[in-house]
């Protein structure tokens, strides 16, 4: 394996999957930083931004926390996984609360008449332009969805095509948990991690 590298930090806000988080970039060679420090969070040559949980307790612990506002000035690579990912958008109709409002797009519940609620298990994820990495079929658990926008670099068909993936600028976020999904999501943050996320 490579020499570990200390310059990811993980954004501690309370999510639950920040263990498995860490743990699967140490297998790849990552040791992670995980910290609410905001000098910390800065200097970081890339940063991470779980989530599991409800969004109305996660918009507050990044409130209580002070990192609310300052996560959306952050200008190296940030990658949003879940609910991170859904927090990076401007309306969650989960708690009915404003997101990071870097992606102008509103996160929608999944209708339990149309589907089996949360969508749980594998699918796959098709990926449509830039240089996102192919993931053939991934981990999810989610009740909520971002719908295919502008911004969607990564879909995947649960009744209909959601946003699997989207990205904007230094943001990226993906609705799946590379953390269990295996090879391919390792694979996913290593390429995440090897800056082959601006090409």
């Amino acid at each position: 394996m490579n020499m570990i590298k200390n310059d990811t930090v993980i954004v501690d806000y309370g999510a639950g999957n920040i263990r498995s988080v860490c743990n699967t970039l140490l297998r790849i060679g990552v040791n992670p930083i995980l910290t609410s420090d905001k000098s910390t969070i800065k200097k970081a040559k890339r940063v991470i931004i779980p989530g599991v949980g409800h969004a109305s307790t996660a918009v507050k612990a990044l409130n209580d926390s002070d990192l609310f506002c300052f996560l959306q000035d952050l200008t190296q690579p940030v990658l949003g996984i879940c609910l991170g990912m859904q927090l990076m958008c401007d309306y969650l109709h989960e708690g009915d609360v404003r997101g990071l409002s870097i992606f102008p797009i509103e996160v929608l519940p999944f209708d339990n008449s149309q589907q089996v609620v949360p969508h749980m298990g594998w699918n796959k994820v098709e990926a449509l332009r830039g240089k996102f990495p192919r993931v053939n079929y991934a981990y999810f658990v989610h009740s909520y969805y971002v719908p295919e926008c502008q911004f969607t670099i990564g879909r995947t068909l649960y009744g209909f095509p959601f946003s699997s993936a989207i990205k904007k600028d230094n943001f990226i976020g993906v609705q799946f948990h590379p953390e269990k999904s295996g090879t391919e999501g390792q694979n996913f943050l290593q390429w995440f991690v090897n800056e082959q996320f601006y090409l």
